[in-house]
């Protein structure tokens, strides 16, 4: 077995969106099962067939500390003494060349900054998470409805061409489908 890929660019799948095609063949593969009559003309999928979380925590958090520290609330007389009080001790440090009223913007926006990439990064840690979930559930469902499409198709060498021939492109679909899902997750081709 594999690793699981990890990087979006090597990726086929590099959403839970472009994974709704794959959901569509499945779908589609279902409602063939069934109704042992259905062929692409009824199809749902014919032409397929035939070819930031942390920032706003972040704001809330610099809003409540700025709302916190000033003496007369958000009044601009209030503003300016908590960005002073919030700066007070950090205009020393850089030679008192800044204004405390100046560091404390710095000082107050910094939770933004921290809690913004810490925001995405957690959201992006989940979003993969989400994804790769997601492909090995539709991994499972692919290769369920893949075998009974075999299966089917053996059942109707009698039918029609038509429906011989949806089968058939069912199969191809799932096909792909399977090795674009084992590729993603790292299992053995």
């Amino acid at each position: 077995m594999g690793e699981y890929v990890k990087k979006k660019k090597n990726m086929k799948f590099q959403s839970v969106e472009a994974l709704q095609q794959v959901v569509n063949v499945v779908n589609e593969a279902a409602a063939a099962l069934d109704d042992p009559k259905r062929t692409i003309r009824e199809s749902a999928i014919p032409e397929v067939l035939t070819g930031a979380v942390g920032a706003g925590i972040g704001g809330t958090i610099s809003f409540a500390a700025l709302y916190g520290l000033g003496t007369v609330g958000l009044s601009a007389p209030g503003i300016t003494s908590a960005l002073a009080a919030a700066g007070a001790g950090t205009s020393a440090v850089v030679g008192g060349a800044v204004s405390p009223m100046v560091a404390g913007v710095f000082v107050l926006a910094a939770p933004v900054a921290v809690l913004a990439a810490g925001g995405v990064g957690i959201a992006s840690h989940l979003k993969h998470k989400q994804l790769r979930q997601e492909k090995e559930r539709l991994y499972q469902e692919v290769l369920q409805k893949h075998q009974a499409i075999i299966k089917a198709q053996k059942a109707a060498l009698n039918e029609s061409k038509e429906r011989q021939d949806y089968l058939s492109s069912l199969n191809v679909l799932l096909t792909q489908a399977l090795k674009d899902l084992k590729h993603d997750l790292g299992y053995a081709a």
